[in-house]
């Protein structure tokens, strides 16, 4: 069955979103290795990799079903907020943009009763409690820890030791799992 016209276009909204996490988290890495911070660095270049996959898994499933890929343009990146603490929180309210969005998608693909969608969207559903509450961990320690500078280098140091690949547990776009 052929995604519709409003599907279509639903999916090629949340590709858009995805890329543009994908850039936001790339900006934020950067900076967080001109503060010296590599190992936050590393984990927000590892989820902007997490995030760029999602979009191709949603072009994927786009071209599988016969929609047309429509590409848009991205926004810029905002630019990192000035103290860690506020980066962390400016992802998290990111991720629950992105949330807020998939939750939209799954609705519009249960109304139309577009069946074939929903395992997909499930898998993106349960990604988004746990994208929530890794960003929520490490922002409550980041708050725990203050201005311990200490504390700040051990923290970075833990985010840096990220494994790659933390998101190959995802269903394939063709809905095998």
């Amino acid at each position: 069955m052929q995604l519709s016209a409003e599907l279509t276009k639903a999916y090629n909204d949340q590709i858009q979103l995805e890329f543009e996490s994908s850039f936001a988290y790339l900006q934020m890495g950067a900076d967080f290795e001109l503060r010296s911070l590599p190992g936050m660095g590393r984990w927000m270049r590892l989820q902007s990799a997490e995030e760029h996959l999602h979009a191709m898994k949603f072009i994927q499933f786009v071209l599988d079903r016969g929609g047309k890929l429509e590409l848009q343009t991205l926004a810029a990146p905002h630019a990192t907020p000035d103290t860690v603490v506020h980066t962390f929180e400016a992802a998290l309210a990111h991720e629950q943009r992105v949330t807020r969005a998939i939750h939209g998608l799954y609705k519009k693909a249960l109304d139309a009763q577009d069946f074939a969608s929903l395992p997909l969207l499930q898998w993106f559903v349960n990604e988004q409690v746990e994208e929530e509450a890794t960003v929520s961990t490490i922002l409550e320690r980041l708050r725990m820890v203050g201005d311990d500078q200490t504390g700040l280098l051990f923290l970075d140091r833990e985010l840096g030791s990220r494994a790659p690949g933390a998101d190959s547990g995802a269903p394939e776009a063709d809905g095998a799992a």
